[in-house]
């Protein structure tokens, strides 16, 4: 006996929704690939033309450079892996399989929607 996707229980995307999501999960990755570079890049670009970056001393010392690789890289790098996979996530539950889980019924005259 065959059953219809929809007696299954089982959610089937179509190929253009399937395409789309991809597409969009494709720029949200090279979106925060892109922000991770720009990060990577500005330290060597800090420590070339400032020269404080690498002189003065903030605790004992540990210049801000050093602090802001040694500690500060490790909250940025889990702050853009946190965004990222949220994004990621709430996008692929928002455009796949999304059939079953919208409440798409219109209440009929019978139904005590908006009656007091």
């Amino acid at each position: 006996m065959t059953h219809s996707p929809q007696e299954d229980g089982e959610t089937r995307d179509t190929p253009a929704e399937v395409d789309a999501a991809f597409r969009t999960q494709r720029r949200v990755a090279l979106t925060y690939f892109i922000v991770f570079l720009v990060v990577v890049a500005a330290f060597p670009f800090l420590s070339s033309t400032l020269d404080w970056w690498l002189e003065s001393q903030l605790i004992g010392d540990l210049s801000p450079g050093f602090l802001t690789v040694a500690i500060g890289l490790y909250v940025v790098f889990a702050a853009i892996g946190i965004a990222a996979a949220t994004l990621s996530s709430s996008v692929e539950s928002q455009m796949l399989g999304a059939q079953g889980t919208h409440n798409t019924e219109v209440p009929g005259p019978d139904s005590s929607a908006g009656q007091r």
